[in-house]
């Protein structure tokens, strides 16, 4: 099974091809790790392209998507989810989106990215890399737990403890989303993690305009 695996949850945007199988596991053809900040919308597309040429493919050799669902800034992460639904319905292919935190690191570990407004999401994982608390958002000092980390080493004073910088890897797409891809009728409708509202929110109240 070939598989495009995208993530824009964070601000390092990633699109990788691999290919998966129950018995084999994953071979990552190609991936691209581009630092986009808030310009996800205006990456991704070129970064598919990207991987598919430098595999040899085009998108109709491609058998399911697989995409990060976050928890991540609302519309960064909304790019991602809406593109790997747009592609796959496109298809006609199965569509498998899973926590982006799983995705990072792999083992016992605490997975930390930046949550912007001074917070971190978090989630945590057993020795055999099972997700077993998260995820949520947070203060870094309010956190709590004694690692060891993995992700954005930015918070590591913060935390108290040292952080191993580590990202979302194709790999760990794949790896987090192998029962769905199995069985992909147990995959289920893609619900981005955004875990709080957007920062631009509508105005609770209109002012009126008074007339002269």
């Amino acid at each position: 099974m070939l598989v495009l695996a995208l993530d824009t949850a964070t601000p390092t945007l990633v699109a990788g091809l691999a290919r998966w199988s129950p018995e084999n596991g994953t071979a990552v053809l190609a991936e691209r790790a581009v630092p986009s900040g808030n310009r996800h919308a205006e990456l991704l597309t070129p970064a598919i392209q990207g991987v598919l040429a430098d595999a040899g493919r085009v998108m109709g050799d491609v058998d399911a998507v697989v995409t990060g669902l976050g928890p991540g800034p609302f519309t960064g992460l909304r790019v991602g989810v809406v593109t790997a639904a747009a592609l796959a319905d496109a298809r006609g292919i199965p569509v498998i989106g899973v926590c982006s935190l799983d995705g990072i690191g792999s083992g016992e570990r605490t997975v930390v990215t930046d949550a912007r407004r001074k917070e971190i999401y978090w989630a945590a994982y057993d020795v055999q890399g099972t997700r077993t608390d998260g995820p949520d958002v947070v203060r870094p000092e309010e956190l709590g737990r004694p690692g060891p980390f993995v992700g954005d080493p930015a918070f590591a004073a913060r935390l108290g403890a040292d952080v191993t910088p580590a990202e979302v890897t194709t790999a760990g797409l794949l790896r987090a989303a192998a029962p769905q891809l199995a069985d992909p009728s147990s995959a289920e409708p893609l619900r981005p993690l955004y875990l709080r509202r957007p920062d631009a929110t509508p105005p609770t109240a209109i002012k009126g305009v008074s007339q002269a």
